[in-house]
């Protein structure tokens, strides 16, 4: 008999649609509110402690070492190998970051293999 192809229920692909939207809408405002901000850049740089800037500076460090594009990677070749939720909603929400904070050769290619996985057969 032959499994089914790993295909999220309409719940499911609601929660990835929040995931994704989430994430790439977070990427967004830490891009243009704080990296690409040249007054609010500045005050971070000296010594702002504010939630906006702990995430510019996290933001920084993790583009630095390729952190989103890697994990997002991760997630998808983990995804490929045995579908599941959790690591959709982790490759999804990585990659999202990763395309918007200039990471995006490492989360394009785990985005081809997001969308590879889908072709896999579900776990039992």
């Amino acid at each position: 008999m032959r499994r089914s192809l790993f295909l999220p229920t309409a719940r499911q692909t609601n929660w990835l649609l929040i995931v994704a939207f989430l994430a790439v809408g977070q990427a967004l405002y830490i891009r243009y509110m704080a990296i690409e901000n040249l007054n609010r850049e500045l005050a971070c740089q000296a010594g702002l402690q504010t939630w906006l800037c702990t995430a510019f500076r996290v933001s920084i460090v993790f583009f630095n070492y390729n952190v989103f594009g890697w994990t997002a990677l991760g997630a998808a070749v983990l995804n490929l190998w045995r579908p599941s939720l959790l690591w959709t909603s982790l490759a999804l929400a990585a990659a999202g970051f990763g395309v918007v904070l200039h990471n995006a050769d490492l989360s394009a290619l785990a985005a081809g293999v997001l969308i590879l996985s889908l072709a896999r057969p579900a776990s039992a």
